[in-house]
């Protein structure tokens, strides 16, 4: 599919807020080259568990692509311009995931997105992850897209306070949920995923989750 064609698909939207949407198939006509180029990310910066300022080990695998890569260990969160487990620079983002994620941010209503990171989750059966906030950027005027790719997904999507109930939305592969303005801190997580394996990735899921950081984050 050539790529001016990518921008005359049918668009839907499901709200989960007042500025939150889940754009269910938004990535597929991307996934032909989107999959190979986000082999050639991990084969640079490759997947590993992270460990939290608590001393736990995260149940999702992660790497990044971007200006800065988000990480953590038991000395906090923070963005780095430098992969701490191969100690050079992170991969740029791919053209093709900056194009997706740029227009489906357009297509949530938040004009002009211009992501510096990604975020790369992979979940395996059983992984989860747990409700929080995105709180490390260096503002947060802009969105956050993530794409859900492989098996599905239970995403959680809260309140503003930890204790708001959250929201149940099964997100599948393809599927893109954008959040940003008064829902930009909203709480949100993933239940443990069941193994429902995906006819091509198998029995994984993969969520890129782009973001503007911003510089003053970065070591």
């Amino acid at each position: 599919m050539r790529t001016q064609d990518l921008f005359h698909q049918p668009q839907q939207r499901v709200a989960m807020g007042a500025q939150a949407f889940m754009l269910p198939g938004f990535a597929e006509p991307w996934l032909a080259t989107l999959l190979p180029a986000l082999e050639r990310v991990l084969q640079r910066s490759p997947l590993r568990q992270m460990t939290t300022r608590g001393g736990r080990r995260m149940s999702v695998q992660s790497s990044a692509c971007g200006d800065v890569g988000w990480v953590c260990s038991e000395f906090g969160y923070r963005y780095s311009p430098i992969d701490p487990a191969t100690g050079q620079p992170w991969p740029v983002i791919p053209e093709c995931l900056l194009q997706l994620a740029q227009r489906a941010a357009d297509s949530a209503g938040f004009q002009s997105f211009q992501p510096d990171t990604c975020l790369i989750n992979r979940y395996l059966p059983g992984a989860r992850m747990g409700l929080h906030q995105d709180r490390d950027e260096r503002d947060f005027s802009a969105p956050i897209v993530s794409i859900s790719l492989g098996m599905p997904a239970t995403f959680l999507f809260g309140g503003h306070n930890r204790s708001d109930r959250p929201a149940r939305t099964l997100l599948q592969h393809g599927d893109v949920a954008v959040w940003g303005g008064v829902d930009r801190l909203r709480f949100h997580g993933v239940l443990p995923l069941a193994d429902v394996p995906h006819p091509q990735l198998g029995s994984q899921r993969i969520n890129l989750t782009l973001r503007r950081a911003g510089s003053n984050k970065a070591d």
